[in-house]
């Protein structure tokens, strides 16, 4: 396995970018720890080449291949994957000569999909909500492909022992060099659960004391097959983060090796992961995001400043630039809060060719209201006292009694008018205004510091949602 001392990195030309793939750096977390006095660390495993932790067991699965002779030269490398580990295994083939087929449910990004398409590789979508034994799910298809492709064999991630075995020789001594051996805590989570049971071994077996904690999504079924020991049973339902948690339990997670194993949700672990970002400068992906959520729980849990606990950042943030960086992406998904516009930024954002307030006195007639609301294509008018709302008339309601007594179009706004628009403040929420409007109140009046300023429809509301 490609792997350089920490003390000799970089210091002389490699040669191929495998040899690159390891010893990536353990952070300090400063910003998003504050308050907080146990120190924490980030395992910066999207500094491998190919941008994630999953480069590490690309190449090991290949030479197991090849010495056990079932990967012959020329032949075709199927997997199932979530995008990362079909990099880890792209950039391998590139150098043997292999090429690669890779199935992936159709949740994972297109980012991810076109990088394997750039290192060459065949990539075949899947549905994301189908059962783990359904024809059709990811890693179904891709058994069924390498049984009828010549020359081929499976990755098979999930069950090839290479996987963790790659973990135990290079992350968990890393892991136990970087920290010195004082690592107390390792905060990770399970896709394959090749990194969990390859470092957590080797870890346990330098300090039994130290403690491996997993965080799941929501929606995944390992959180709940560790704590009931395997005794209840669940199915999976449909999440967002990427390339961690699992609908069936892989061969290669060794559960035993597990100390405490946490739910987290999509939300949380999406606003964790833009706060690694934008607060420590680290561009991770969701499943980095969870991880820390957790890792910060326990952090304050345990309240030492003696301890040393390490979280794992899976993958670059490159991967996610159209889901979870993508601020529209998060707010049709419910894990992002829509911006707080108030009634007043509507009423400033109106046309300014027209006044802040067409209006009516209730001894105007009925005809000058009509052509007031035709001159200023309005459909409705607030009948003004001095500063004070008394009223308000509507085109449709005006129209269609003058229609039926033509009289009518000389009498008094002020013998005919309807009940008076509610006045609210400037500084209200859109979303609570949008409450008050109807049919029969289809208007507000916005007042500023006790004074009305304008006055702002149903229609100015309903565009700017459909703008939103």
């Amino acid at each position: 396995m490609p792997n350089s001392p920490s003390n000799e990195r970089n210091l002389r030309p490699y040669a191929s970018v495998l040899d690159t793939i390891g010893w990536t750096p353990v952070i300090r977390l400063q910003r998003i720890t504050r308050g907080i006095r146990s120190p924490v660390f980030a395992k910066a495993d999207f500094f491998n080449p190919g941008g994630s932790v999953k480069d590490r067991i690309g190449l090991p699965i290949i030479e197991r291949a090849e010495r056990d002779g079932t990967l012959k030269p020329g032949g075709t490398i199927v997997e199932g994957t979530s995008g990362n580990t079909g990099v880890g295994l792209a950039m391998a083939a590139a150098l043997r000569g292999y090429k690669c087929i890779f199935t992936m449910p159709d949740k994972m990004s297109q980012e991810k999909v076109r990088l394997l398409k750039a290192f060459g590789a065949e990539v075949i979508i899947t549905p994301t909500a189908v059962p783990a034994d359904h024809p059709d799910n990811y890693v179904m298809m891709a058994k069924r492909i390498a049984r009828e492709t010549p020359n081929a064999i499976l990755a098979d991630q999930f069950y090839n022992d290479a996987n963790p075995q790659a973990h135990y020789a290079t992350t968990g001594p890393e892991l136990w060099e970087q920290t010195e051996g004082r690592i107390t805590h390792f905060v990770l989570s399970a896709g394959t659960g090749g990194t969990t049971t390859g470092a957590g071994r080797y870890l346990k077996e330098r300090n039994s004391k130290i403690r491996i904690i997993c965080g799941d999504p929501t929606g995944s079924i390992l959180a709940t097959h560790w704590r009931s020991d395997g005794k209840q049973s669940v199915e999976g339902v449909p999440y967002k983060v990427e390339g961690i948690g699992q609908d069936k339990l892989p061969g290669t997670l060794d559960m035993g090796v597990i100390d405490d194993y946490r739910t987290v949700s999509d939300k949380d672990a999406f606003a964790m992961a833009r706060r690694l970002t934008r607060e420590e400068g680290l561009f991770v992906g969701g499943s980095s995001g969870l991880i820390t959520h957790v890792a910060l729980q326990v952090a304050r849990e345990v309240d030492d400043p003696n301890a040393c606990i390490v979280t794992f950042l899976c993958d670059t943030g490159e991967r996610y630039l159209s889901k979870l960086y993508n601020d529209e992406w998060m707010r049709e998904n419910q894990m992002l809060e829509a911006d707080r516009m108030t009634i007043g930024h509507i009423m400033s954002r109106k046309n300014g060719d027209a006044p802040a307030i067409v209006s009516v006195g209730p001894g105007s007639s009925v005809r000058q209201a009509l052509r007031l609301m035709h001159l200023h294509d309005v459909s409705q008018l607030p009948v003004m006292d001095s500063d004070n709302c008394v009223g308000s008339v509507s085109d449709w309601s005006l129209s269609a009694r003058s229609l039926e007594d033509t009289k009518l179009l000389d009498t008094t706004v002020g013998s005919v008018m309807d009940a008076p628009f509610p006045v609210v403040d400037d500084d209200q929420s859109v979303d609570s205004i949008a409450k008050l409007l109807s049919k029969s109140n289809p208007a507000v009046m916005v007042q500023e510091n006790g004074t009305v300023r304008g006055i702002v429809t149903r229609s100015d509301v309903l565009n700017y949602m459909m703008a939103r």
